[in-house]
């Protein structure tokens, strides 16, 4: 392990971000998986980036998160993507009282650990239900914990997993449980099209035992569970990723039109560099690129108040909302533009662009993999209604 965590601006962190881009395509067109890339990400402590200086961490600002997301994503889509759930219970535990609890997994975080994501069911009737199958029984000092969890991004290469449930009778509960332990299975069986590295695969619970301790029970009070505050984040961190894809569309766009040498009779050049046709068309990619980007960028801003908002533990439900709704009118515009400079990057090429071994298409397939996450027909109407009859928007990650 380095001595300690990669912070925002520092030469360490160029170097690292240049390291993990060389070699994603060939990784993407061979399915390789990045072990090796996730293993220099814990060694520079990077999952420590949101983490105050005073206690470890590389002391970024919630903006400073979102550009890493872009740029992680711009170097490799899947390894930006993976690292979904870890920066987001980290984001969680920030918010946690000083605690012996708050201080052990903060240590694992500066230590390097990562968290992976078992959080969603198939056998659920609606998609960001929080009625779940996984059962956490007590048992002594401790919880046996039995179900299957889909979906579980970034899991395969974590150290540790944020799992959700119910008790027996029906409480919703939630926990960290550490990988590798008796009764926890990873399978990396993930078959989409895009994202095809993340091990957004299942986790299986078989009698895996926890702590006590680290089993986070509802309030009393049902009624006076706070909207939650992590919603936004995972909604606009989806938004960074396709945002920095979109670079990387950018990125072909510009090589492929200079390396051309073959053109149309009917072009406007010999040379497709030449060609103001063509150069049009990678103008408009930068432009794309660019507003994705900023729109991202500008949110994270806004999202930013949240942990701002935190008092006695709880965020501002107001807080939250807002950032729900900026979150959301995001993904809608970063959706758009990101499938169009994606499809706009073979107006660059002709009939040779399509070839396997170029991999152009996997821009498209990644980016509409990611918006896939949370339609953005439901979200235009949800925002419609909030904005028509003051109805509130829906609580939940898939939102």
């Amino acid at each position: 392990m380095s001595g300690a965590a990669v912070q925002p601006g520092s030469a360490e962190l160029e170097a690292l971000l240049a390291r993990i881009a060389e070699g994603a395509l060939r990784r993407e067109a061979e399915g390789i998986a990045p072990f090796e890339q996730i293993a220099w990400i814990k060694d520079a402590r990077l999952g420590a980036f949101r983490v105050p200086i005073e206690e470890g961490g590389g002391g970024a600002g919630v903006r400073e998160l979102f550009e890493l997301v872009v740029r992680l994503s711009h170097a490799d889509s899947n390894i930006g993507h993976l690292l979904r759930a870890h920066f987001g219970t980290v984001e969680d535990i920030l918010t946690w009282p000083a605690s012996p609890r708050r201080e052990r997994w903060l240590a694992r975080i500066v230590a390097g650990d990562l968290f992976g994501n078992g959080n969603n069911e198939l056998g659920a009737k609606h998609a960001g239900d929080f009625s779940k199958s996984t059962t956490f029984t007590p048992d002594g000092d401790s919880y046996i914990v039995n179900g299957a969890k889909y979906y579980s991004t970034g899991t395969l290469y974590a150290d540790h997993t944020f799992v959700t449930g119910v008790t027996p009778d029906g409480f919703p509960v939630q926990a960290l449980l550490t990988l590798g332990a008796e009764g926890i299975t990873i399978e990396d069986d993930w078959d989409g099209f895009g994202q095809s590295l993340t091990a957004t695969g299942t986790t299986r619970f078989e009698n895996a035992r926890i702590a006590a301790e680290e089993v986070t029970l509802p309030p009393a009070d049902l009624s006076s569970i706070p909207r939650w505050h992590l919603g936004p984040f995972y909604q606009h961190y989806l938004n960074a990723v396709v945002a920095g894809n979109v670079q990387s569309v950018l990125d072909d766009a510009v090589a492929l039109i200079s390396r051309r040498v073959r053109s149309f009779t009917h072009g406007s050049a010999d040379l497709p560099k030449n060609d103001p046709v063509l150069q049009e068309v990678v103008g408009e990619i930068s432009a794309l690129s660019s507003a994705a980007t900023a729109v991202v960028l500008e949110t994270a801003d806004v999202l930013a108040g949240v942990p701002h908002s935190l008092v006695a533990g709880r965020t501002d439900d107001d807080v939250v909302h807002e950032a729900a709704l900026r979150a959301s009118q995001a993904q809608v515009i970063v959706h758009d533009l990101g499938l169009r400079a994606a499809t706009a990057l073979f107006e660059v090429g002709g009939a040779s662009a399509v070839k396997r071994p170029a991999q152009l298409d996997r821009h498209w397939r990644n980016i509409r993999t990611v918006v896939s996450h949370n339609p953005v027909r439901f979200k235009n109407r949800a925002i419609g209604d909030l904005l028509v009859n003051g109805e509130t928007l829906p609580d939940n990650t898939y939102f």
